[in-house]
């Protein structure tokens, strides 16, 4: 692991694999950091250089005063990619990380080959959802939205499960600064990408949870019809579907990049 600067800002980075492999970046989602990824890391770095950051106000990373905005989030992943002195990479983000790389994708185009967008979408509105997390946060913190999050995260049939994997969950949320998790509401609430991503002729796979119940399949039907260059693969699963289904997930994407 390591510290790099952007901005002047400190963003924690983490890179698995050869040097000289295929880049790899993945993006994390809201209350999460790059730890979401442990299950696929060794399967993906048997054939990539596969680079994890924590997003901004996430983990390790800076957590600046809220606003933050998409693009706000999209240039840092840039930043990570320049201070890593990587051209291009593939992409793989889940939710809040797959909206950054499509602002990415509309964006900076040269600087992304392939890209997973999982589990997310283009606008998620009503405004005042996102609100209502945000005075949740700053009244009870993260200890007052753990429990909403893992069962938006999860279906009951799975929590009951894995018990020990519900645990790591929790410990990850609960560790996502306040701050930086109000910040990042903001940035989903603000967004709207539904018509820039029509400019996006990346290759695109885009991965859906069947039983998602925070971006719904007709969320990422949506997506699939904006870009012109792009495929699915339907995932018998909730939200955080490669902790669910990390097998399934990471076969997916290991096809799909090729």
């Amino acid at each position: 692991m390591q510290t790099i600067r952007i901005n002047g800002e400190n963003f924690h980075v983490r890179v698995d694999g050869p040097k000289g492999y295929p880049a790899l970046l993945l993006s994390n989602s809201l209350s999460s950091d790059m730890s979401m990824w442990d299950d696929q890391i060794p399967v993906w770095s048997e054939r990539f250089q596969v680079i994890r950051y924590d997003q901004r106000g996430h983990g390790r990373s800076a957590v600046s005063p809220a606003p933050y905005s998409i693009e706000q989030l999209g240039r840092d992943a840039i930043g990570v990619m320049d201070a890593l002195g990587i051209d291009k990479a593939h992409w793989c983000g889940l939710s809040m990380g797959g909206m950054v790389g499509m602002w990415v994708l509309t964006n900076a185009p040269e600087r992304i080959g392939r890209a997973v967008l999982a589990n997310t979408a283009a606008h998620m509105g009503p405004p005042e959802l996102w609100n209502g997390r945000i005075r949740t946060a700053e009244r009870g913190g993260m200890e007052a939205l753990v429990e909403p999050t893992i069962e938006r995260w999860f279906p009951e049939d799975f929590r009951k499960s894995a018990p020990d994997t519900m645990d790591r969950m929790r410990a990850m949320i609960l560790h996502t600064p306040v701050a930086g998790y109000i910040g990042s509401c903001a940035a989903i609430r603000d967004m709207d990408q539904r018509e820039s991503i029509r400019a996006i002729g990346n290759p695109v796979l885009v991965i859906i949870g069947s039983r998602d119940p925070a971006t719904k399949p007709e969320d990422g039907e949506l997506i699939a019809r904006a870009i012109r260059n792009s495929e699915t693969f339907i995932l018998d699963a909730a939200h955080i579907s490669n902790v669910e289904r990390p097998k399934a997930f990471s076969s997916a994407v290991m096809k799909f990049l090729g």
